[in-house]
């Protein structure tokens, strides 16, 4: 799903680093999981050389690895010699995750009402590192352009309105040790994201929902709702699609409010929460 723009792939190192917690992992197994999150959307066959570039491991080790993860299931060779997929033991590991996720159930049906009368692309999203997850995705049956995202698709943190609303829920010390994360791995592009994403972030607080506007896929505006599950995990629901269909003023007027109610149904059903906005004083 990344592209140049905003491609947030980085090396298993990096996130340590970032994370400050390289000492309670197991590089090994740090490795092999990097290996595996190289693959997506846009990139679903790879060869060693691409691997050993993007992760930053060095080829013999990196053969290493996929030879392993082959004999797991983990990978699969591709038609092409020398060159890799991911294979069925990653679909049955990805199977049982979202089976365990009773709030799929419970936000489907208002999620695909919602696709349906308003012509927008609904998402259900959680964090996984320095990207939001889709864990569900409803779409309208004839829709003129919508993003191309889909179950597993990533959104950035910093500039999807879904990685924007689910910082604004956080408490405020770990939605800052975040922040810092994100500003070390995005380097000298960081300047011209944290302004629009602080902006963004501010706004959800105060009314409980934001947006991105053609800030993670240019010709796709959005917005999001955050809530809060029993156990204090935060998602986000989002709501959006062509710019041209979807104005600022209708995101505000027309979405926010629908996906704030469908927000409330959903914790509701599972036991959870929204955050209550807070408006500026005066």
């Amino acid at each position: 799903m990344s592209t140049d723009k905003n491609d947030t792939s980085f090396s298993a190192s990096e996130a340590a680093d970032a994370r400050g917690d390289r000492s309670d992992t197991v590089s090994a197994l740090e490795r092999g999981i990097s290996v595996l999150r190289c693959f997506s959307e846009e990139r679903p066959v790879l060869g060693h050389a691409d691997i050993a570039r993007m992760t930053g491991i060095p080829r013999p080790t990196v053969n290493r690895l996929v030879a392993t993860l082959l004999s797991m299931g983990m990978l699969k060779a591709a038609q092409v010699a020398d060159r890799f997929m991911l294979g069925p033991g990653v679909v049955s590991l990805s199977r049982v995750f979202l089976g365990s996720l009773d709030v799929r159930a419970a936000a489907r049906p208002s999620m695909q009402a919602m696709a349906e009368e308003v012509g927008a692309s609904v998402y259900l999203a959680i964090r996984d590192g320095m990207e939001m997850v889709l864990i569900e995705a409803c779409r309208p049956r004839s829709s003129m352009l919508s993003a191309r995202l889909d179950v597993g698709s990533r959104a950035p943190l910093a500039n999807s309105a879904l990685g924007r609303a689910y910082l604004s829920a956080l408490p405020e010390a770990q939605r800052n040790q975040l922040i810092d994360s994100m500003r070390l791995l995005r380097g000298p592009e960081w300047d011209g994201i944290a302004p629009g994403m602080t902006r963004a972030i501010g706004e959800a607080r105060r009314l409980g929902y934001c947006l991105s506007l053609g800030e993670f896929h240019r010709e796709i505006n959005s917005v999001s709702v955050p809530f809060i599950g029993p156990d204090g995990e935060v998602m986000s629901l989002n709501g959006g699609g062509a710019a041209f269909v979807f104005s600022e003023e209708r995101l505000r007027n027309e979405l926010a409010p629908r996906l704030h109610d469908i927000a409330l149904t959903i914790a509701r059903d599972i036991g959870g929460h929204v955050p209550t906005p807070t408006p500026s004083p005066g």
